[in-house]
């Protein structure tokens, strides 16, 4: 769920040798080792922003808050994962309201009814987005140690709503263990049901009927279907480097999307491979990539079009942040950002992303990066949020 900057695909955009992202285990353990000072590795790090002037957004404006019930259309809602608030968001203007939801809040689903639901560290927070009021927070039932801050706290990351707005599924991090998928009556406001997933589940998406809830484990290389009716699990594996170098490797699956067209899930990897998972028979296809980047946030457009966040170099050969635009076809527009950015989402109208740069590892800004998706105007950055990760537009 994220958005990027205008501009054709960066240097060396062409495909790698086989061998290029394999990492014997000589190289595997350097990278291991470096990746236990920063995001994607076992150990966490506090993270703190960027100091480069260049790499800030703007100064906040003063930004009056519409009255409460007058939300308007097409506000941002973001979670504040440095903070334990949401923010709304005037795309062109930012903040202009904060509601305190719980401790670093990750994931944000939004229903049809306007209410968000929120995955913090201390369980799911309920907020009436017209309102710009917090109406609960249900508590998770699987146990997830001290509330904590930091990309490897315990409760609540990736989080999604059935189609017809009666369930939440959010995927509950266990520290040093294998996650947990938690099924919420949106009516009761309950806890009604739980399923065994993948350690660190970053992302969970449903299927179109319903039938399926998904989530992403970063840190098991898979994605675990769920059925909804009966909580029975199906572990597939998605591992196009394979899984050499565990929890120390780089090269693991974060957030997916479902294609409306096939149900096939889109899993993006270092901005060279694309795997598509269809879920019916656990098969992983693989296209190519041109971003050679680190990727993490995915959404996509009504049209198809898929929009996937570079997150920034991993290996001295890799490109910088961007934002991905990739057709139905499979053409793909690399658009660059300035600085790290973590997830997207897309207007209503299919016209411009939004791209957080909260970022799940060092290196974060408070902003949202607004890019014209046909290329016309140059992203601009906005001064929003404390860390903002999870994204939706209302």
């Amino acid at each position: 769920m994220s958005p990027r900057r205008a501009g054709g695909p960066g240097r060396g955009a062409g495909p790698r040798r086989a061998g290029d992202r394999s990492r014997p285990a000589a190289l595997l353990a350097v990278v291991a080792a470096a990746a236990a000072l920063a995001g994607c590795a076992a150990t966490d790090a506090p993270a703190s922003p960027v100091t480069s002037p260049a790499a800030q957004a703007p100064a906040p404006s003063a930004t009056a808050a519409p009255a409460p019930g007058t939300t308007p259309d097409g506000t941002l809602l973001v979670a504040d994962f440095g903070g334990d608030t949401v923010s709304f968001v005037d795309p062109e203007r930012g903040t202009f309201d904060r509601v305190k939801v719980g401790t670093a809040p990750y994931g944000v689903a939004v229903g049809a009814d306007g209410r968000a639901w929120v995955a913090t560290a201390e369980g799911v927070a309920v907020v009436d987005t017209d309102q710009r009021t917090r109406l609960a927070r249900i508590p998770y039932e699987t146990r997830t140690g001290p509330v904590t801050t930091g990309e490897y706290r315990g409760g609540g990351m990736g989080i999604a709503l059935s189609p017809d707005g009666r369930q939440a599924y959010v995927g509950v991090n266990v520290p040093d263990g294998d996650g947990v998928l938690e099924v919420i009556d949106t009516g009761t406001r309950k806890v009604t049901g739980t399923a065994p997933v993948g350690r660190r589940p970053f992302d969970v998406d449903v299927s179109r009927d319903g039938k399926e809830a998904y989530a992403t484990g970063h840190d098991s290389f898979d994605v675990t279907s769920v059925r909804t009716d009966t909580l029975r699990t199906r572990r597939m594996e998605v591992a196009p480097y394979g899984t050499e170098g565990g929890l120390g490797s780089w090269l693991k699956p974060h957030y997916a999307v479902v294609r409306p067209s096939d149900g096939k899930l889109l899993l993006p990897f270092e901005g060279e491979r694309l795997a598509v998972l269809d879920p019916r028979t656990g098969k992983v296809a693989v296209e190519r990539m041109t971003a050679n980047t680190h990727q993490h946030g995915a959404a996509m457009a009504a049209d198809g079009t898929l929009l996937v966040v570079g997150t920034g170099p991993i290996a001295s050969d890799d490109e910088q942040p961007s934002l991905t635009i990739r057709k139905p076809d499979g053409t793909e527009r690399v658009v660059e950002l300035d600085g790290p950015h973590e997830d997207v989402a897309v207007s209503r109208d299919g016209r411009t992303a939004y791209v957080t740069g909260g970022f799940t590892r060092d290196g974060y800004w408070n902003g949202i990066t607004v890019v014209a998706l046909d290329g016309r105007t140059p992203p601009v950055r906005l001064a929003a949020g404390e860390r903002p990760l999870g994204i939706a537009v209302l």
